[in-house]
């Protein structure tokens, strides 16, 4: 038997916890606990009084992200991706607003699309849905958390969020 020789060499998966710290640097949103929930198609986060703005020319939305013991909140602005029927953890489909940016877990950092839904109810803030982590050479153990070193990348937009792609690419863009 001829072993192949050309084969690529595949990497072993990175092996992460069912919980992960993580941040969203340009939503002023650092070390975040959050559930690596591979039984959800999309990434949530909490979010509450959201509604569509125009902001130079670009249809966005400006939401509130409750913080620490919730007496303290966040105000951000981020352009909008769009509307989906999402189902909740309940198995109800909701509406809800999607927008993109760009997720620090241990020393990697990807763009993502997160669903904004109130999660108040829930025990964690943002769960990483399983599009999030396709093909980027992840496996998550169901049984360990917390595996990757936390990592606090500084907002690159300011304290209170921003626009996670340069605005200039979507000006007179509605969705």
């Amino acid at each position: 038997m001829k072993a192949a020789m050309n084969k690529p060499v595949r990497k072993s998966p990175e092996i992460i916890g069912w919980r992960e710290n993580v941040s969203l640097p340009e939503l002023g949103l650092q070390r975040l606990a959050a559930k690596i929930d591979t039984g959800a198609r999309t990434s949530a986060l909490h979010a509450v009084n959201q509604r569509i703005v125009m902001r130079d020319d670009v249809q966005c939305v400006e939401f509130t992200i409750p913080v620490g013991n919730r007496r303290s909140t966040n105000i951000v602005f981020a352009p909008l991706v769009g509307e989906r029927e999402i189902k909740n953890s309940s198995g109800v489909s909701e509406r809800r607003l999607v927008v993109y940016t760009s997720l620090v877990m241990g020393r990697h950092r990807w763009r993502i699309e997160v669903s904004l839904t109130n999660r108040e109810r829930m025990e964690y803030d943002i769960i990483i849905g399983r599009t999030a982590i396709r093909k980027r050479g992840i496996l998550v153990d169901p049984g360990r958390s917390f595996l990757l070193d936390p990592v606090q990348p500084k907002s690159e937009y300011g304290e209170h969020g921003a626009f996670p792609i340069e605005i200039g690419q979507l000006k007179g863009r509605t969705l």
